[in-house]
């Protein structure tokens, strides 16, 4: 039990350290605010930051994010609890980037997508009729961005097609027929790894557990009452009291090994001490990643038809696997929230997370209990 004690408040403190080390930080005051799993290059340890999450600060005081093939861009926010990061372009160009995006080699994905076709127009024709990109074009052609095909088709006799993308949007259009966009709203991007949506929800923040570790956790948010300096104290304070403890313990061991051997106390000694351990051996934690077969069945499932409609705020793609719905596919919808996912993908996605793919709501705990009686 000694060296139990000793080796939890060994880890304990190196937990609390690293954590009092990681604190928030900004390019600028009001910016955004820079915590795990991001870190600030030059103001935060390498080990306030998840590998892939580096920000840095230009010469503006601007928080800059750098994706490997698309380079840097501004970010607008950052929503820790979602797991969501807004970016926008320094040149107020988005549909230019947009048009070369690659976010392979970055642990950001987009968080819906959407086909756009990308035409090449005289100004005369589309003058004051369709939301021209201002930054793609020029006075004699116009540049246009829409999601219906219907207007593409409308407009190939007259346009030349740039090209046809799957961009990332913040919500899929539905109803997008004979209008067109100038995608200049931010980039909105979301991660899965690490996920830290179960620390944010208790109000928690995600770290590591050392300086060499790799291994995360929860930790008290500093903002929320406690400070760097309170935690140490706290730890100190824990260490002071672990060790009359320690010491206590050690007297005791010694006391009896001293003691005189004789079978029946020692036999008596042992079954004593053989209790009193199985009584306050802790129990193994049993760690519940996702949810269980009955409860994910207990979910309400669709066969499309024909007109492949899905109820609630559904678009015609997967969020999961990123394919377009097909006709006689299945669908299983999420109670909560009404997104649908393919079955097969959202199952295997629900046995290791217990939250949706798209809003991160959990069942609820009323709708969990009455799928397992």
């Amino acid at each position: 039990m000694c060296i139990l004690e000793v080796l939890f408040l060994i880890k304990l403190l190196h937990f609390i350290n690293a954590a009092a080390d990681c604190s928030i930080s900004t390019c600028s005051i009001g910016d955004v605010p820079v915590r795990f799993p991001f870190r600030i290059e030059g103001q935060q340890p390498r080990n306030c930051g998840y590998p892939g999450f580096d920000l840095s600060c230009n010469n503006q005081s601007s928080t800059v994010l750098k994706l490997p093939h698309s380079g840097d861009f501004l970010v607008r926010d950052i929503n820790y609890l979602t797991q969501q990061i807004q970016l926008y372009d320094s040149d107020n160009c988005l549909a230019k980037r947009l048009l070369q995006l690659n976010l392979s080699g970055s642990p950001f994905l987009g968080f819906f997508h959407q086909n756009y076709t990308f035409l090449s127009c005289p100004t005369q024709l589309v003058k004051s009729r369709f939301t021209t990109i201002n930054c793609l074009s020029n006075s004699t052609i116009s540049v246009l961005a829409t999601s219906s095909l219907n207007l593409v088709n409308e407009m190939s006799s007259s346009c030349d097609v740039i090209s046809t993308l799957k961009i990332p949007v913040s919500w899929p259009v539905k109803y997008n027929e004979g209008f067109t966009s100038d995608l200049s709203e931010n980039l909105l991007l979301t991660w899965f790894s690490p996920d830290c949506n179960k620390c944010e929800t208790q109000g928690s923040m995600c770290g590591f557990h050392g300086n060499a570790s790799q291994e995360i956790g929860c930790f008290y948010d500093s903002k929320k009452g406690k400070s760097a300096s309170d935690l140490r104290v706290f730890g100190i304070f824990i260490l002071l009291i672990g060790i009359p403890v320690l010491v206590c313990a050690s007297g005791i061991a010694i006391s009896l090994y001293l003691m005189p051997w004789h079978p029946r106390t020692n036999e008596a000694n042992a079954t004593q001490r053989n209790s009193t351990i199985a009584a306050v051996s802790p129990q193994p934690t049993i760690l519940v990643l996702g949810l269980d077969e009955s409860t994910i069945e207990s979910f309400d499932k669709l066969v499309l038809g024909e007109s492949k409609r899905l109820p609630g705020p559904n678009g015609s793609t997967c969020a999961i696997c990123l394919s377009e719905y097909n006709s006689k596919e299945t669908v299983r919808i999420i109670p909560e929230c009404k997104h649908c996912f393919h079955a097969d993908c959202v199952d295997e996605w629900l046995r290791m997370n217990s939250t949706c793919p798209v809003c991160r709501k959990s069942p609820s705990p009323a709708h969990v209990r009455s799928s397992n009686i």
